[in-house]
């Protein structure tokens, strides 16, 4: 099968199963690291509890891409 007709075939999946083809495909190219992902839980978890205590306040999202338009619409 050529790379042309497994992208045909795969497009015609459904969404689910596209998306399960991607993850695996991405996986290939980046595999996960329980090191890095242990980082990344400790970080959102300290993040959650700055939002919870009051410690930071969110920014709407909103807000923060126009803010990125506006940096760089140039």
């Amino acid at each position: 099968m050529s790379t042309k007709e497994l992208i045909t075939e795969t497009a015609s999946l459904p969404v689910e199963e596209r998306v399960l083809v991607i993850d695996s495909l991405l996986r290939t190219l980046n595999p996960p690291n329980p090191e890095i992902d242990r980082k990344w839980a400790a970080v959102a978890k300290r993040r959650l509890l700055e939002l919870r205590s009051g410690q930071v306040k969110a920014i709407p999202g909103d807000v923060v891409f126009s803010k990125v338009w506006n940096r760089f619409a140039a």
